[in-house]
């Protein structure tokens, strides 16, 4: 099978550079052209559109920033629907709102091109090594039609529901991640400021019930200062924005989501929004005077 790739960023470009690994020929495009030269010197080829993509490919991924992105590159003058012929797969690997998933799954089906929405978490380092976990929404013929795909890109793949179900997954497991960081970083901040090492709280309590993934990985970059992305603040504020649309929507209260929105909103005030969410320890920082690591 012929693989398109649209969307080559922090998560987009391993994952493609997977499907090669694994043997797929891959025909990969994006707005940023070191970013396509990068996947053609791991083996890819080179589209010049989304359409074009489209017209080469049995199935398309894309794995955008959010919803706009993905219209417009699906739907949009030159996108994937115009290059499409009837019988092509697109898998949106975005993280998107759930009603966009539905809306343009609607107006694929009117091409005769079917669509799963399977957005992933795990972040930069689980894009690289291929253990993503990936949630997917869409008709479950199709999906075990190319889980082995997903499987490629992914430690698991976990069908969720029709169209919509993945992104309402992702966004559920974003409110938890955004929480447990904010959490950690919290409770790191009142261990400094108590005059306790943080390095041994860690070691403490990460075995027991206040033991997380979340925690295993963002609370060592907050006492190391370490903000490099692997999940930037920005986009974990597109995130919850979703959430809480999603959410005034079905009439579903997220007062705490809406609390740790307006906590990342005041980093990317503070020119943080580029920082990985572990960044949270700045959030603390500035309310309380004290760093939980050293810069």
């Amino acid at each position: 099978m012929k693989i398109g790739f649209i969307g080559l960023g922090i998560m987009g470009k391993p994952m493609a550079k997977n499907l090669l690994k694994a043997g797929y020929n891959v025909v990969c495009y994006s707005r940023t052209k070191k970013d396509i030269d990068d996947v053609v010197a791991a083996g890819a080829e080179a589209g010049t559109s989304s359409a074009d993509v489209a017209s080469q490919v049995d199935l398309v991924i894309t794995m955008l920033p959010n919803s706009p992105e993905v219209k417009s590159v699906v739907l949009g003058e030159g996108g994937i629907l115009e290059g499409a012929r009837e019988g092509l797969i697109i898998i949106d690997m975005s993280s998107i709102a759930p009603l966009a998933s539905q809306e343009i799954a609607a107006a694929c089906a009117l091409k005769g091109v079917r669509l799963l929405d399977a957005p992933v978490s795990g972040g930069e380092p689980k894009a690289i090594d291929a253990s993503l976990a990936i949630m997917v929404g869409g008709d479950l013929d199709l999906f075990e039609e190319v889980k082995d795909i997903l499987l490629v890109m992914g430690g698991s793949a976990v069908h969720c529901g029709p169209i919509g179900a993945g992104n309402t997954t992702k966004l559920a497991n974003q409110i938890i991640v955004a929480l447990n960081i904010a959490a950690v970083a919290e409770a790191f901040t009142l261990v400094r400021k108590a005059g306790v090492d943080p390095s041994l709280v860690f070691d403490a309590i990460k075995g027991g019930l206040a033991g997380s993934t979340v925690m295993n990985a963002k609370a060592p970059m907050m006492m190391d200062s370490n903000y490099k992305p692997g999940f930037k603040v920005d986009l974990h504020i597109k995130d919850l924005a979703n959430a809480l649309d999603t959410g005034h929507q079905v009439g579903s209260p997220l007062p705490l989501t809406a609390l740790a929105r307006e906590m990342m909103e005041t980093l990317h005030a503070d020119g943080y929004g580029g920082d990985d969410h572990s960044a949270l320890a700045r959030y603390y920082a500035k309310v309380s005077g004290t760093k939980i690591g050293e810069e």
